[in-house]
């Protein structure tokens, strides 16, 4: 009996040197995935999203990628060079770094999100053997994500009986633009005059202002749902053509006033993206 006790001991310390040297041999690291945005006063507000992260990992280095080449190829003329994600994890890790977590600051897990998956995985597949890559869920993917931002809205911009919302997504014609008008069905749980339109799917500005029109809504006040307000936001949502929603809006006679921030900027936005950076760190 003692003799098992004494193997299992030496076992149990042979097994602990083991984990403490891997654990000591790794160099972790944090990458911050998005759509990104050439708009330099947009660009500010990835700061906000960073000193978060630097925040809740102090000691942890934190890189940057974009998912948009037509975006990167600007920056890159303007002396700016931006890494997409297979750039940025494999300087990673030809620096050295064994476990990466990788988080998305996209709205949904739409067809760039899975792109970004798929990037990580095969990632992962060449690392060195005892590395790992994680990748951490969008914006809203989830019943508490969508729950959270319902009452996020809902509470940041109030309306009186003649006032509606409009929140500006951008949509997209994968399977994940469900999740807009799945954000409209928890909206509606808590407000009848918030809504959300998408520039390129389902709902449409035309769906909404329909419904506005039965509401005898006066005032409209507009917003990105997008992580910057970049390109989107300052001409096909505010622009001054009159293709753009304000336009268009004030032609059917709304009073449209414009809230300039992209979700970046809300703190308790930017929290449910650190939450969900949090599992992917865990995961490491």
């Amino acid at each position: 009996m003692k003799k098992l006790l004494l193997i299992g001991i030496i076992a149990l310390m042979i097994f602990s040197m083991g984990t403490s040297a891997q654990t000591k041999n790794q160099k972790k690291g944090i990458l911050l995935v998005t759509f990104g945005t050439s708009y330099p006063e947009a660009r500010k507000v990835f700061d906000n999203i960073e000193a978060a992260v630097e925040t809740n990992w102090p000691d942890i280095d934190v890189f940057w990628a974009y998912t948009s080449g037509f975006i990167r190829k600007k920056l890159a003329k303007q002396g700016i060079p931006i890494d997409s994600p297979s750039e940025a994890l494999a300087k990673m890790g030809e620096a050295g770094y064994t476990h990466i977590a990788a988080q998305s600051l996209h709205i949904i897990p739409g067809a760039e999100f899975h792109d970004v998956v798929h990037t990580v995985i095969g990632f992962s597949r060449i690392q060195k053997r005892g590395g790992k890559t994680t990748m951490g869920r969008p914006l809203v993917s989830n019943h508490e994500d969508l729950q959270r931002m319902a009452r996020f809205f809902t509470q940041q911009l109030p309306v009186l009986d003649d006032e509606a919302v409009v929140l500006m997504g951008h949509g997209t014609h994968h399977d994940a633009n469900i999740y807009y008008p799945g954000f409209q069905y928890y909206l509606n749980d808590l407000s009848d005059r918030h809504y959300v339109a998408t520039v390129e799917g389902y709902p449409s500005l035309d769906n909404v202002i329909k419904q506005l029109k039965k509401q005898h809504i006066k005032k409209v006040t507009l917003t990105p749902f997008m992580s910057v307000a970049g390109d989107h936001a300052q001409n096909d949502m505010a622009g001054e053509e009159k293709e753009s929603w304000k336009s268009q809006l004030e032609t059917e006679g709304f009073d449209v006033d414009v809230v300039m921030k992209g979700l970046a900027e809300y703190d308790e936005v930017v929290k449910i993206w650190i939450d969900h950076l949090k599992g992917a760190f865990d995961e490491l």
